[in-house]
């Protein structure tokens, strides 16, 4: 395991996070310890902070709201870095977030009574980004194993329908960690391509990804056929810490399908701001080394976790992620499984995510977020275990 002896990430401490900006920090009272919502307690990079410093001496009015070229073009070598060729700056267009981009593949896409299919559990928004516009959610469950949690071809095979419209994907998985290996993606693809679906592919994540993961293949690359049929989207929020600078990007080998997602949330789509693009076209130039040293943190941090719940908690199922900086623990055998957020908010004194939120069937799972310093992640696991032990 790295040592992270008098590493600055050490220096994080409610003193410095709590303060009146912060949701994480203020939603509970000051005697919780916030692991919840997926923000890292780490400072954001330098060169990132220096970037807008310099960019607040010029004009703040309307930036590039046709979309940044310079951005684009950026975004677009980073892409083909990690295997996405082909694109091209008509295929790229910029959002307020990742999220809208849920929305907006599902408004045009689908019509309402259409049939979405995901796998369950799953980051919230994907659900609702179903559910609140008339769209009938089709939930697959991932399969547990004692090597994680896999995908169940079979069981999506059985749950596609006639009125199955869209697929959903989320790659690298939030809240299990995995990264899906490219035999997983390509049977996913093969899916799609027999029963004619379109696929939308949250791949926010993809730059959190530890060394021991599988080889990191982007959805779009997969199948060439099945490209001008995929919607990827992505941002700089999760892996640079940035999230009250939200932007976003939905990208396509298709630039027909990108208009239609415009289309059908025009008007009603805010742009990415100035400071939001100043950001993310630092972190591209700039934040490599950064994200690297951050990464090697998160990595220590994972470990230092499983190596806890080994020894501590031998009994609660956990798989280590492969990406993300988020632990999914299963707590269904608890005695207060059905309230057990409440519950380890009330008796432990820590705030962690409801599993509940993350598909039907999932109360008694809770999300831990292990992006903060050593000391707070040892207080957090140490209340995780004596508030389990009862």
């Amino acid at each position: 395991m790295t040592d992270l002896a008098a590493h600055p990430y050490d220096a994080a401490s409610p003193d410095r996070l709590r303060h009146a900006d912060s949701t994480k920090w203020t939603f509970y009272d000051e005697d919780v310890l916030p692991m919840w919502v997926a923000d890292m307690d780490f400072p954001v990079a330098e060169p990132i902070l220096t970037a807008l410093r310099e960019r607040l001496t010029r004009s703040i009015g309307y930036a590039q709201v046709t979309g940044d070229p310079v951005l684009k073009t950026q975004l677009i070598d980073k892409l083909e870095r990690d295997g996405l060729i082909g694109l091209t700056p008509e295929g790229v267009s910029f959002l307020p977030g990742v999220v809208p981009g849920l929305y907006a593949a599902v408004q045009a896409l689908t019509q309402p009574g259409d049939e979405i299919m995901t796998v369950v559990p799953i980051y919230p928004p994907f659900l609702s980004a179903i559910t609140d516009h008339g769209r009938v959610l089709n939930a697959v469950p991932l399969t547990e194993s004692q090597q994680g949690w896999t995908l169940d071809m079979d069981a999506l095979e059985a749950a596609v329908t006639p009125r199955t419209k869209l697929l959903m994907l989320c790659h690298p998985h939030n809240p299990a960690g995995r990264v899906w290996t490219r035999a997983e993606l390509e049977q996913m693809a093969d899916l799609a391509l027999k029963h004619g679906l379109y696929v939308v592919s949250d791949e926010l994540h993809a730059d959190l990804r530890y060394p021991d993961a599988p080889e990191y293949v982007p959805f779009a690359a997969v199948r060439p056929e099945l490209a001008q049929r995929v919607v990827t989207l992505t941002g700089p929020c999760k892996a640079y810490n940035t999230a009250g600078l939200g932007i976003g990007a939905m990208i396509s080998h298709n630039p027909e399908l990108v208009a239609q997602l415009e289309k059908a949330t025009k008007g009603i789509m805010g742009h990415a701001s100035a400071l939001s693009i100043t950001m993310w076209q630092t972190a591209l130039s700039g934040g490599a080394e950064w994200l690297a040293e951050t990464l090697k943190y998160l990595q220590a941090n994972r470990d230092f976790l499983s190596e806890f719940m080994a020894r501590e908690l031998p009994d609660v199922p956990y798989t280590p992620p492969q990406a993300t900086y988020l632990a999914w623990f299963d707590l269904r055998n608890h005695p207060r499984a059905a309230d057990i957020q409440n519950y380890l908010l009330e008796e432990g004194k820590l705030a962690l995510n409801d599993g509940l939120n993350f598909g039907a069937g999932y109360q008694g799972f809770v999300r831990l977020n292990f992006a903060t310093s050593r000391e707070l992640l040892q207080e957090g696991l140490t209340r995780l275990a004596r508030a389990v032990r009862g």
